[in-house]
């Protein structure tokens, strides 16, 4: 099969699912990550230039070009291939401080058309997204742009944010009829994917012990919608079971 997942930021399928992509990998499924908002703005300022200097990094430094290196070796680990989409994240496009980051989408911001145009350029028999766990507005638009394409889809839980709140809602824009599944997994190649995001496990995890702590037993059950059960049984015995 050719597996396409779709992930907001240069962190989350992996963090999320790459336990299962890692063993789609083995069982030789051709598999993607595109990565929605990972585009360089230069001289970012105010709350866009705090989301890298609290990490210890300089004024000066590319951000998201250093973090698009960390995406190229973490799915190097998993066997994947990556595809980087040239779109803002959410404080390059008005959101001003990490509380409005959670707070809702805001009117005006129509994100999610870009990334719905951008993906409609791909096929694949099977896709993978975020169920906005968390309520990131940029997870929240991938979810939308993801729905609206109407494409066979297994919809992940968000990590970290599943681990924190694991009773947190889904997106309202999850499409109806869903039911949950599981593939198999390979958890430790997910953990070692993972180390690579160096600029994001001191944040996230409290470091990388932290985060092999966190995601050592940490299951990744999917929810279907109906056409993308039919793929799965169609493909029965050939997801690396």
């Amino acid at each position: 099969m050719r597996v396409l997942a779709v992930s907001p930021h240069l962190d989350d399928a992996v963090f999320s699912v790459g336990a299962s992509l890692a063993r789609l990998v083995d069982a030789g499924h051709d598999v993607t990550v595109v990565t929605c908002f990972t585009a360089s703005v230069v001289g970012p300022t105010g709350f866009a230039l705090a989301c890298q200097t609290d990490k210890g990094l300089a004024p000066d430094v590319d951000y998201m070009a250093l973090r698009r290196a960390e995406d190229r070796a973490a799915t190097a680990v998993l066997g994947v291939d990556p595809v980087h989409l040239p779109l803002r994240e959410a404080p390059h496009r008005g959101y001003d401080s990490a509380p409005a980051l959670f707070a809702g989408v805001r009117a005006g911001d129509v994100a999610w058309q870009d990334v719905r145009a951008a993906l409609d350029a791909h096929t694949a028999d099977l896709w993978l997204a975020p169920q906005g766990l968390g309520g990131h507005v940029d997870h929240l638009q991938v979810v939308r742009a993801v729905a609206a394409l109407d494409r066979p889809t297994l919809w992940w839980r968000d990590a970290p944010y599943a681990l924190r709140s694991p009773d947190a809602a889904p997106s309202q824009d999850l499409p109806p009829g869903l039911r949950e599944v599981a593939l198999p997994e390979d958890r430790g190649r997910r953990g070692d994917a993972c180390a690579c995001y160096a600029t994001q496990l001191g944040f996230q995890f409290g470091g990388e012990a932290g985060m092999r702590s966190a995601l050592r037993d940490w299951p990744e059950p999917l929810l279907a919608d109906p056409a993308a059960a039919a793929v799965l049984l169609r493909s029965a015995g050939a997801v690396g079971e």
